[in-house]
């Protein structure tokens, strides 16, 4: 703690042989990061540039891209600075600040991927009503939603926890995440119990919802024609995939925060890196190489149609 400045300083005791392997670690850092901004901005240009894709479907495949990208950018800098810093450090302020975007940006993606499926459930169970109810108003009512719903959740503990008395000093992380209640010199019930409405709110009921509207669409489109089966499959599969590996790693995130010295300091590196490392990178795959129109002017922009090579390159990429 620096009295002079009245500033309390946390200590990242995550990081393993940083100054040894500092440069390594930045350059893949580094490399993984312009990764992320790369291809999810790339797919956010199409989506803006293109008019057949200005729809709902596509609209919120770019919100939560765009969701990716800031996800990326609240952790990716103050790792590149830790991994060349001679201490890796942050203030108390600036700890809650990244925990509060790591949670509001985290939990936005659940309820965006819900408002994707009540777009799915509307167009392939309703299409006749599909162009009245999905309107651009409520398009972005449900995309304020998705980011101000979180964002006012996961104020309330970041406020309580810059009131809270601190004990400890050192994250055995390289983030903040909830391993910020570590720090704390008691646990507090009121945090307790609203994390655990949080909870329920913003992952556990968007995940039902979408659940339950996914077997709706799969057993309409069961009894539909083949056309509607193969539209299900093909728009609905790519949601799906990104649900399952957002879940997995949310309950990866939760877990290693509570998992306390039964793991070594390099496996618990591992296992930090990989909840920011591949849903970002997962993301924009998933939907450039499985959405129909989105890969098809990924072909057009990487394989221009201008020679017969070309057209031959676009047919096999």
């Amino acid at each position: 703690m620096d009295h002079e400045l009245n500033v309390t300083y946390i200590t990242m005791r995550g990081y393993v042989d940083v100054h040894k392997y500092k440069y390594v670690y930045f350059l893949i850092t580094f490399t993984v990061y312009i990764l992320i901004i790369c291809l999810n901005i790339t797919i956010i240009s199409l989506i803006w540039i293109h008019k057949n894709l200005h729809e709902p479907m596509y609209i919120f495949i770019a919100a939560l891209l765009l969701n990716s990208v800031l996800f990326s950018t609240s952790m990716y800098p103050k790792l590149l600075i830790d991994f060349l810093s001679e201490k890796q450090i942050i203030s108390y302020s600036a700890c809650l600040f990244q925990f509060f975007l790591y949670y509001t940006l985290s939990s936005s993606e659940f309820l965006l991927l819900a408002a994707m499926a009540y777009d799915r459930y509307v167009s392939i169970c309703k299409p006749l009503q599909y162009p009245t109810i999905m309107r651009k108003s409520r398009v972005s009512i449900l995309l304020v939603l998705a980011w101000c719903v979180s964002a006012c959740h996961v104020t309330v503990p970041s406020i309580l926890s810059a009131e809270t008395n601190l004990c400890n000093f050192n994250i055995k992380g390289i983030f903040c995440n909830n391993a910020i209640y570590e720090l704390q010199c008691e646990q507090s019930r009121v945090l307790t119990v609203y994390g655990v409405i949080a909870l329920i709110d913003l992952v556990v009921l968007p995940v039902f919802f979408i659940v339950f509207t996914y077997t709706k669409i799969l057993l309409i489109a069961y009894r539909s024609s083949r056309e509607v089966r193969k539209k299900a499959a093909e728009t609905c599969l790519p949601h799906l995939l990104v649900l399952f590996s957002f879940s997995c790693l949310s309950v990866y995130d939760i877990s290693i925060a509570r998992v306390e010295s039964n793991l070594s300091a390099t496996a618990r590196l591992i296992m930090t890196l990989q909840v920011v490392l591949y849903h970002p990178l997962f993301n924009p795959l998933i939907y450039g190489l499985k959405m129909k129109e989105i890969s098809k002017h990924l072909k057009h922009l990487f394989c221009p149609a201008k020679s017969q090579l070309a057209d031959r390159c676009c047919i096999y990429f």
